[in-house]
């Protein structure tokens, strides 16, 4: 899957700011952080086909 596609996500404010507080950790921008969680648990659960260039690890900016 190469597009990106917009989505509006309505989100706890105190989850929204753990999250932000996470990305700034890893050097990722907020929404980075939830596509990276959200591949995460997919792959984990087997409904995310295994990728040739798999998400890279902490400390990197936007994926």
């Amino acid at each position: 899957m190469n597009g990106k596609k917009a989505y509006p996500l309505r989100i706890n404010a105190e989850i929204l700011a753990a999250v932000q507080r996470w990305a700034d950790d890893e050097l990722r921008s907020a929404n980075a952080q939830i596509e990276y969680v959200l591949r995460d648990a997919l792959r984990r659960a087997g409904r995310l086909p295994a990728s040739r260039n798999p998400p890279t690890s902490k400390g990197k900016s936007d994926e």
